[in-house]
């Protein structure tokens, strides 16, 4: 086997290595949106349809099977160690009815806010029902807005609670999920808060005032009143808990699941699955300043205490594993109180959309640490942050998401430039030295040794960098993994238009060439394995042509292995990228047609022969003949 040949099946063989790597850790992109769009359905009613970031029912199961509800942390008493959590034990599970009905059987405070509805249970004081104004489930017309947020007694249990618990064995009445409160005032809105409370008929008032702001943060502060004539000692808690598996995208570069951070340690995150192989099925943290939470892609709940307090925070998952618990709580440290004395504690809740500059402004404006992380900006965070940030800037300009991905591609050519220059020259340097370098090696064809030698030396004297080629390339492929968590993981891309089909720059391209892009009635993605791979729109055949006129700009390979495997490469990614989010692939196309016209222009001042339109054409004269 000649040299040039082991290198080509070693390139084919690193190719094959990139491809099923990436396979691995980003995953097939999911066509749901797509072909939403494409196949008209009958949205469900919002009796049926299942939380964002949840599955409905399967066909054939019972949705009304009964979860457990959670309880509060248990406080630290004899017998546990000072300061840790002893495990959540779940209540008694009650019959779950529907959604509706859940909400109907407890009485309840409206909440209305500019980007919220929804209410507050009085019975566990809890915040169990909420749904985000802006979102919508889907981008078809008339679709429900998102549900976060669920009772424990109806489907996908999910709420948020905060409050205080007393020691294990203590015979101090402390509210639990079923205590109702007594509300004053009218409904919860952003310029009017909620006041609650309880009397444990001990000598203890409980008060709660909820308040909450134009977007997804709440402010909950917790007071007794000691009226009784001994002191009584309390510890301040706060937990958000989801019941049952919610479904998840599964791809390794998005996380969903338990996260937080705690002290100074990094963010931890956990997903659904890797917290049930913890020990105990619970993961024990220590610190002051931080927050926990459960995020799903696009939103998250999230508890966060005062950021001078230590607290003991957990993650956990219990309950049977047809109806798991995982729940995010924290306890902060005892406070006692004096007769005729009271004490306060306050706690934030997120509970909304991860908007990028929303989160960073409720980070700085109440010092939550790190509290950017709750979106999972990855590996590549110090590329792939400032990347949305340009993107974002653009689009309030240009007022599309999808140009602005083309005027940031335009950017990062420009900041490239000077090194693609320079690679392209090189490259046509290479070819105008090809004649000398083929003498050299018929030349040294049987002296490996000296032929390397002799090249170098070439290369020294023309000036030629032979690997120039490659790194705009590798140089590039940090910012296209940035570029492709950016379209991704960020809300704001979420059902973001561009022109046209294209009506989600985070979903596939909803047109298909299988379908003959809608007018054949049939799923071709429903064929087992290679269904994926029958999702070809039309940004993905432009992207496979922009390639082919790229991979057309040098000379053909003599190497008849080489050159089919270079013709054939343009289709494989085509079909590869058909499922990829469409503004991946509109930047991608875009950028092919920038390096070419970049590569032409380098060509031509360097007065080297453009094979462009010869290889064009000697394939149109191979087809016609």
């Amino acid at each position: 086997m000649r040299e040039d040949q082991k290198n080509l099946f070693l390139a084919m063989a690193l190719s094959l290595v990139v491809i099923i790597g990436w396979n691995y850790f980003y995953g097939v992109p999911k066509l749901d949106s797509a072909r939403q769009t494409q196949t008209a359905t009958s949205p469900p009613t919002s009796s049926q349809s299942a939380p964002a970031g949840q599955s409905a029912p399967a066909a054939g199961v019972n949705a009304q099977a009964p979860l457990p509800q959670t309880a509060a942390p248990v406080a630290p008493g004899a017998a546990p160690q000072p300061g840790s959590l002893a495990p959540t034990a779940p209540a008694a599970a009650p019959v779950l009815i529907t959604r509706e009905q859940a909400l109907a059987a407890s009485p309840r405070i409206k909440l209305d806010t500019a980007s919220l509805t929804g209410s507050i249970n009085l019975r566990g004081a809890r915040l169990d029902d909420l749904r985000l104004k802006h979102y919508r489930e889907t981008i078809k017309p008339g679709s429900d807005t998102v549900t976060l947020l669920n009772p424990s007694t109806g489907p996908h249990p999910y709420f948020v609670e905060s409050g205080f618990v007393v020691a294990p064995g203590s015979n101090i009445a402390a509210p639990g999920p079923e205590t109702v409160w007594t509300a004053e005032g009218g409904a919860l809105t952003s310029s009017q808060p909620l006041k609650l409370s309880w009397d444990n008929g001990q000598g203890l008032t409980f008060r709660r005032a909820i308040s909450v702001d134009d977007q997804y943060m709440f402010t909950i502060v917790n007071t007794v009143e000691n009226k009784s004539a001994n002191p009584v000692t309390l510890y301040p808690y706060a937990l958000t808990s989801r019941a049952g598996k919610p479904k998840t995208e599964g791809y390794v570069v998005l996380h969903e699941g338990l996260l937080g951070v705690v002290g100074d340690s990094r963010i931890q995150e956990y997903t659904y699955d890797s917290i049930e192989k913890e020990p105990k099925s619970t993961r024990l943290m220590k610190g002051e300043s931080g927050w926990v939470g459960i995020t799903d892609k696009y939103w998250a709940t999230a508890i966060i205490p005062d950021q001078a307090s230590a607290m003991d925070a957990r993650f956990s998952a219990s309950g049977p594993t047809t109806a798991r618990i995982y729940q995010a709580d924290l306890l902060e440290g005892a406070r006692t109180i004096s007769p005729g004395g009271s004490v306060e504690a306050t706690h934030r809740v997120f509970a909304g959309a991860k908007e990028s500059k929303l989160i960073d402004s409720y980070q700085d404006k109440f010092s939550i640490k790190n509290f950017e992380l709750m979106i999972d900006w990855g590996w590549f965070y110090f590329i792939t942050k400032p990347l949305f940030w340009l993107i974002d800037f653009i689009y309030h300009f240009v007022g599309n998401f999808g140009l602005a991905i083309l005027a940031v591609t335009v950017v990062v050519k420009l900041v490239f430039f000077p090194l693609a220059s320079r690679s392209y020259e090189s490259m046509a340097k290479m070819k105008a030295v090809q004649p000398e370098m083929k003498m050299l090696q018929e030349r040294y064809k049987e002296d490996k040794q000296t032929l390397q030698k002799e090249l170098m030396e070439l290369y020294k004297r023309e000036k030629i960098n032979p690997v120039a080629g490659c790194l705009p390339v590798i140089i590039q492929i940090p910012v296209f993994f940035a570029l492709y968590k950016v379209i991704f993981i960020t809300i704001e891309m979420r059902h973001a238009p561009f022109f046209g089909w294209v009506q989600d720059l985070s979903a596939p391209d909803p047109s298909n060439l299988f379908t003959l892009f809608g007018l054949i009635p049939w799923d071709p993605v429903s064929i087992p394995v290679f269904g994926q791979f029958l999702w070809l729109g039309i940004w993905p055949i432009a992207m496979g042509v922009s390639m082919f006129v790229q991979m057309k700009m040098n000379p053909e390979p003599t190497d008849p292995i080489q050159k089919t495997m270079f013709a054939w490469m343009p289709v494989i990614f085509t079909f590869m990228l058909g499922t990829f989010p469409a503004g991946l692939v509109i930047y991608w196309t875009w950028n092919n047609i920038l390096s070419v016209s970049q590569q032409y222009y380098i060509m031509s001042k360097q007065g080297v022969k453009i094979e462009l339109w010869e290889n064009l054409a000697g394939l149109l004269r191979k087809k016609s003949a």
